[in-house]
């Protein structure tokens, strides 16, 4: 919790400093997997425990209606991204931890569920949460695809899927929010994918607000 030997511009800045050392690559990496993902129609599921849970509801949501325009929505042609976030069924992680553990809260859902060609974006600020390596692991060994969300030093997550997504910093409130950051952009490439996908470049326009 380095807020708390910051004043608010000290912590800015530090955070500030850290997003400025963000992968490019990995973010750029992240969107593929997602788009390649959609243009198979295959699903991609999201798992999270605490802050990182609420970050993987978060993505999904963004995902699933960000994605489109207004336009879109009543528009049957229109295919859309297939996303789930298994940190939202509170009965099912429920019977799955009290009855038999909460390492198996994600991986039995994802055995309901996945298949092969999907993609399981597994967010662990520690990358050493057992819920998330079980489900990784299980991942690995069906054919669906593994993308890493980590913070600290990676952990076992970080050599154990198949990509990833690494903030050097052991701050877990600071990696969390370095990570949703990079979820925006995410979603906001995704919209260009499928939301704007008939307008050339030249003719997008955003708010002049932005100052883009």
């Amino acid at each position: 919790m380095i807020g708390v030997k910051l004043n608010p511009a000290a912590f800015l800045q530090h955070v500030a400093d850290l997003t400025r050392k963000l992968d490019a690559a990995q973010v750029q990496a992240l969107g593929d997997a997602v788009a390649e993902c959609y243009s198979r129609d295959a699903t991609v599921f999201i798992i999270g425990n605490g802050g990182s849970g609420s970050n993987a509801s978060h993505l999904a949501e963004d995902l699933a209606k960000g994605s489109l325009r207004r336009a879109d929505f009543d528009d049957p042609t229109v295919r859309r991204l297939r996303v789930i976030s298994l940190t939202d069924c509170t009965p099912a992680i429920l019977a799955w931890g009290n009855d038999e553990g909460y390492d198996r809260i994600f991986l039995e859902q994802l055995k309901n569920l996945a298949r092969p060609g999907d993609l399981l974006i597994a967010i662990s600020g520690s990358g050493n949460s057992p819920n998330i390596l079980r489900a990784v692991e299980w991942s690995n060994s069906r054919g669906v695809k593994t993308f890493g969300i980590t913070g600290y030093d990676g952990g076992k997550l970080k050599g154990m899927a198949g990509g990833g997504l690494h903030v050097d910093s052991w701050d877990m409130g600071v990696v969390e929010s370095l990570h949703l950051i990079a979820f925006h952009w995410v979603v906001d490439d995704m919209h260009r994918r499928i939301g704007l996908r008939d307008v050339p470049q030249s003719e997008v326009v955003v708010d002049a607000r932005l100052g883009l």
